[in-house]
């Protein structure tokens, strides 16, 4: 961590605090945040542009061009992720056991960014399924790290608005990757609406090119995190376990009911299948993603400030029941005109809750423990990712999409409410105290 970002953080909570309302307030909270928040923000963004050139049209190149089936297709992303989820937690832990944590960020996006081109190569499905895993893999290691890196370098009246910022980079490279493709598709595929072998393979190459820009990013930009544990704490810190033991109750309980939440959170994927049942072209799908993230950008930004000013558990039960909203929107659809205006407003759910998460996990674990933390919450949100899915799709085939729908938005409003009711926040000063008496 260098000087200024030292510098940064050492400042008066008035400065960062002046003016908090308005645009010009936001902007100056925003051009106050450490150089090293940018830095990882623009990894992200980088990497997210890669991966998101290759996402929407992987399913495409298994069906197309390696005759893979739809189950096919759902068991490579839920085993990808999966494993994903389970490395979270490990390398969140061994980041807090060894005070540092610069290491597992970049060896994380190069793992990513080598694999990721290698698509372009698959010849059968059970390659494509060993490289995503890879993928996966490379950002289990680096995620828990690279959000307690974030966290480190911020106080905690900036945390709302760090994530926030950072979420925005993440989704605005996610709104770059999309057209990249479709621009890769419109100007030299031969038949767009049907790419062949070789158009899929020079789109996955073009998408190792943003993979590279980010390792190179961190690789030399991105600077350590102050130290998390003393140097004698390093040696002596406790196994890794499966185990919520030295959290107090009320991180359990978030944990939880983030876990619940999520099993109403299937993959994005019946969300594009059921608007392509409203008659949503597959080109327009491209747009539509794009356009999608463009609102998750937008809502980040103020999402996180607000968080900041307005309390963390406020903003993500709003950001739940919004999304239970948008899914009993979902099951009612029948236009594309209300597909869009869905998917926009689905958007800022993203805005409302992902910064505000992450900036609560610190709010409510000691510092040395911030790792570990990451790494348990990427575990509850991921572990049930597939079971999700499962529900989902075994609803959708048994009793069509709008009772699968309407399913899923009773679970995130139930998990709203007992977030609400359950889980306890400490105002900003106390919460600052708490952390850093844990220090000493």
């Amino acid at each position: 961590m260098g000087k200024s970002d030292i510098d940064d953080a050492a400042d008066p909570p008035d400065l960062v605090l002046a003016d908090p309302r308005g645009t010009l307030g936001l902007w100056r909270r925003y051009r106050r945040l450490p150089r090293n928040v940018f830095a990882i923000s623009l990894v992200s963004l980088l990497n997210d542009a890669s991966s998101e050139i290759v996402y929407p049209l992987l399913p495409v190149f298994l069906s197309l061009t390696l005759g893979a089936s739809p189950g096919i297709v759902g068991l490579i992303e839920g085993a990808a992720e999966s494993v994903s989820s389970l490395l979270k937690l490990g390398a969140g832990h061994f980041s807090d056991r060894r005070g540092k944590r610069k290491g597992f960020v970049v060896f994380g996006y190069v793992l990513s960014s080598f694999t990721r081109p290698l698509l372009a190569f698959a010849g059968s499905w059970t390659q494509v399924l060993g490289l995503r895993i890879a993928d996966r893999v490379g950002k289990g290691i680096r995620s828990a790290p690279r959000d307690a890196m974030i966290a480190d370098n911020v106080r905690v009246e900036e945390r709302g608005i760090a994530f926030g910022f950072h979420r925005a980079m993440d989704h605005t490279g996610a709104v770059i990757g999309p057209l990249i493709g479709y621009l890769v598709l419109f100007y030299f595929a031969t038949n767009e609406s049907a790419p062949s072998a070789l158009d899929f393979r020079n789109i996955f190459l073009v998408a190792s090119i943003p993979a590279l820009a980010a390792v190179l990013v961190a690789a030399f930009f991105v600077r350590e995190s102050v130290k998390t544990v003393s140097e004698d704490q390093a040696g002596i810190a406790p196994p890794l376990r499966f185990s919520l033991r030295g959290f107090d109750n009320n991180f359990k309980r978030f944990l939880f009911i983030l876990a619940l939440f999520t099993l109403s959170n299937s993959s994005d994927f019946f969300l594009i299948l059921r608007a392509q049942t409203t008659g949503v072209s597959a080109p327009n799908t491209l747009l539509l993603w794009a356009a999608f993230h463009i609102i998750k950008v937008l809502s980040s930004i103020f999402g996180g400030d607000l968080s900041d000013r307005l309390g963390r558990r406020r903003l993500i039960v709003s950001g739940w029941i919004l999304y239970a909203a948008v899914y009993a929107g979902f099951a009612f659809v029948s236009n594309e005109v209300s597909v869009w205006v869905l998917f926009m407003i689905y958007g800022i759910y993203f805005g409302l809750s992902e910064g505000a998460e992450k900036a609560l996990v610190a709010d409510l674990v000691k510092r040395e423990q911030r790792g570990t933390a990451y790494g348990l919450y990427n575990l509850a949100f991921g572990i049930t990712v597939l079971p999700a899915s499962l529900l989902m799709g075994t609803l959708w085939n048994r009793r069509g999409p709008q009772t699968a729908f309407l399913v899923s938005a009773v679970l995130g409003a139930s998990a709203a409410l007992l977030l609400l009711t359950l889980v306890k926040t400490r105002p900003a000063g106390e919460s600052e105290q708490w952390a850093v008496g844990s220090e000493q």
